[in-house]
């Protein structure tokens, strides 16, 4: 049985412990509101980007003209896994969710005969991977300097996938992270990038009906298009999976906060009552002396 300097110092640990929680939760709450707000601002541009690229995608067809980041490259045999995750723990399950969903995914196309090579964007899916993926893992992009991810960041990633891709790395790349849903909701996601054509299915159907023209002409503004609108996503992902992470850390950090507190009742119980045990042992010793005289 621990002594009561034990108790006493195993409380006043969990005391400071709670402290920490309690302020990185009000972090995490005033971090989330700005987050939050990013991430849903840059989902009707992304959207209204596919719904565009669906129309145009739907006027080129199967033309020759067509840029390769629409059409592909014909062939199904190499996939590009971009794995996007936070630089940071202490957010619950949150990277786990998406490393475990980008995991499955590995599994099944390798179990199919596929190649595989993957990108971590961010730590800890990095850390994830690599235990059973290492040889797998052909980049890692780190976020860990940036206070604030703008366009830039991800344009360059963008550009990394692109010069890969025309340099015949790959035949698909499929994107990985966690849309934010609510404070308690993420939900890993996976998002088809090249061939843009396949990435286009979040298109409203009335947008990609509807009629327009062209100029110079569909293929040429394809070429333009298609490039932005692969950073545009991943910009959006990087977006939400900051949003999520803020959400699932304010989640976590209550959470230990709750069972830090829980854990200082338990133990002031236990120190009342060893102290109260150990007073009454004293007063028999002092009684029974007293009477022994």
């Amino acid at each position: 049985m621990p002594s009561l300097k034990d108790l006493k110092n195993r409380i006043a640990s969990v005391k400071a412990t709670q402290k920490i929680t309690k302020a990185m939760k009000m972090v995490a709450a005033a971090k989330l509101r700005r987050a939050q707000e990013a991430a849903e601002a840059a989902r009707p541009y992304s959207q209204r980007m596919a719904a565009v690229l669906a129309n145009i995608a739907e006027a080129v067809g199967a033309d020759d003209s067509a840029p390769r980041l629409m059409t592909g490259t014909g062939r199904d045999d190499t996939h590009l896994l971009v794995v996007c995750t936070a630089e940071r723990g202490l957010c619950g399950g949150f990277n786990s969710q998406i490393a475990r969903f980008a995991r499955d995914h590995v599994r099944k196309l390798l179990a199919q005969g596929k190649t595989v090579k993957i990108i971590c964007v961010g730590k800890k899916g990095f850390d994830i991977l690599r235990r059973e993926f290492a040889s797998l893992i052909i980049d890692r992009v780190d976020l860990r300097e940036i206070k604030k991810i703008g366009f830039e960041n991800a344009d360059r990633i963008g550009h990394k996938v692109i010069e890969l891709f025309e340099k015949g790395e790959f035949d698909v790349c499929t994107l990985f992270y966690s849309e934010f849903k609510s404070v308690i909701s993420q939900v890993p996601t996976a998002q088809q990038l090249i061939p843009a054509s396949a990435g286009t299915v979040a298109a409203e159907a009335d947008s990609a009906s509807a009629i327009y023209e062209y100029e110079p002409d569909a293929a040429a503004i394809l070429t333009d298009l298609i490039p932005r609108n692969i950073s545009v996503q991943i910009f959006r992902a990087l977006l939400e999976n900051v949003a999520g992470e803020m959400g699932a850390k304010m989640s976590a950090m209550d959470n230990a906060t709750r069972n830090a507190g829980e854990m200082i009742n338990k133990l002031t119980l236990n120190y009342n009552r060893q102290r109260q045990a150990q007073i009454t042992k004293e007063l028999i010793e002092i009684i029974s002396g007293a009477e022994a005289l």
